[in-house]
């Protein structure tokens, strides 16, 4: 230790300071952000060490080292520590590294699991409704990340990304960045998910040596039945028992569909099926003027899209309306040869059955086509039962249906997934 005095300067905090900075930690001007900082710190603690050198005397091992001919108070100046425990008392992030979650439970010895939220992340919240802000907090802890959510600002996906978004690639290149300008090794993790394959960790070490870096380590999450920190996601591991909460993905700007009449126990039922590339994705449900209860099959059809939305299975939500019967259905039926069915779940079933059948790729440039004929069909479908009202009357929904502005009841024009108006009018979704 005397013959060297080997010391450490380095830097902790990086993370937050990309995201304050709004830069994304996986692009090159994080790389080129690293390379510019640590090439000062490089720079600066060597000129001071060389002037105590000058006042002070070099280690005495300099002879053998390669600072021979020049002095130099310390062998090393520079190192990336982990700094785990003093970046947490310092309310910042730990040395390099990403953070692992924009808000983790944190299991410490005596058992206590404790909450925390970036600071960083917090901060941007606090303009928000403070409703809303505790919204985001709930499932950003549930979670960990923002990849998932909705309503949230593309900008904060790009900038708030997390370790396990990180690509492995990135996460060596900042190493490495750090380690072009550093007397001793850079404390760095790699994280892989649950899947990562022993290939991939081969490409990384491969590159780590490639890219001059003195050490390197992986971690793949799941690999330990006790982790230090934790998110609320459920990790990929059949051993886990722990319940995760789903939510629906977005809603795409653009899907194509069928709408079918159908005549139930109490009226006409006019039931859309959209799709997009994934597969079916939502239903919308109305009734004619005599089609029953219209709050009942809006919400069915809402629950329909949710649980189509979420990945659950079309063949088990079909299981569960094609069971469901009803008393006024079967009466009706006995006396109305033509109505097929037991009950109005059951058909809802049925038709998104045959969707499910039927339902094939549509590309992209057909999209537009397609939507506003399927618009232009729920509109005729449903003209014969709106011609008795006055024109005045019509609601903005009706007016919808039959491809009508609402305002002017101009023919309304479909682009880019919404209908406009040259008056002005739009709709979207």
């Amino acid at each position: 230790v005397k013959g060297n005095r080997k010391i450490g300067l380095g830097v902790m905090g990086w993370a937050d300071l990309l995201f304050k900075l709004r830069i994304p930690y996986n692009s090159t001007q994080a790389i080129q952000l690293a390379e510019k900082v640590m090439s000062f710190i490089q720079e600066k603690s060597h000129q001071y060490s060389a002037e105590l050198a000058v006042e002070r005397g070099s280690f005495p091992n300099i002879e053998n080292s390669i600072y021979q001919g020049q002095p130099m108070r310390n062998a090393t100046c520079t190192t990336i520590a982990p700094t785990g425990t003093i970046s947490m008392i310092a309310g910042t992030t730990s040395g390099i590294e990403p953070v692992f979650s924009l808000a983790f439970s944190k299991n410490v010895l005596d058992g206590e699991r404790l909450i925390e939220v970036n600071q960083v992340f917090e901060e941007c919240l606090n303009d928000l409704d403070p409703r809303l802000k505790e919204e985001i907090i709930e499932k950003v802890a549930a979670t960990g990340n923002l990849k998932e959510m909705t309503g949230i600002p593309e900008e904060w996906k790009r900038v708030f990304v997390t370790a396990l978004e990180i690509e492995p690639e990135y996460h060596i290149r900042m190493q490495a960045a750090f380690q072009k300008h550093c007397d001793n090794a850079v404390s760095k993790t790699v994280n892989f998910p649950f899947s990562a394959t022993e290939d991939d960790v081969r490409q990384v070490y491969l590159l780590a040596y490639q890219l001059g870096c003195k050490g390197v380590t992986v971690y793949r999450s799941g690999s330990r039945t006790k982790e230090v920190l934790t998110v609320g996601k459920e990790m990929k591991n059949a051993a886990s028992s722990s319940k995760k909460k789903i939510y629906p993905r977005s809603r795409p700007k653009q899907t194509h569909g069928v709408t079918s009449q159908v005549k139930t126990g109490c009226g006409k039922m006019y039931i859309t099926v959209n799709s997009d590339h994934e597969g079916l994705i939502e239903t919308f449900i109305t009734t004619g003027s005599s089609g029953g209860c219209s709050g009942f099959t809006e919400g069915v059809s809402r629950l329909i899209s949710l649980a189509l939305r979420a990945n659950i299975a079309p063949e088990a939500i079909i299981d569960q309306l094609t069971s469901v019967s009803c008393p006024n259905f079967i009466r009706r039926k006995a006396t109305n040869k033509n109505m097929v069915g037991k009950s109005c779940p059951d058909i809802i079933g049925r038709i998104l059955e045959q969707q499910l059948e039927n339902n094939n790729t549509v590309k992209k440039e057909d999209m537009d086509n397609i939507l506003l004929a399927t618009f232009q069909e729920f509109g005729a479908a449903l003209e014969k039962n709106l011609a008795e009202k006055q024109d005045a009357d019509l609601t903005e929904e009706e007016c919808l249906m039959l491809g009508i502005c609402p305002e002017c009841r101009a023919k309304l024009q479909f682009a880019e997934g919404c209908l406009s108006c040259r008056c002005g009018y739009s709709k979207c979704g």
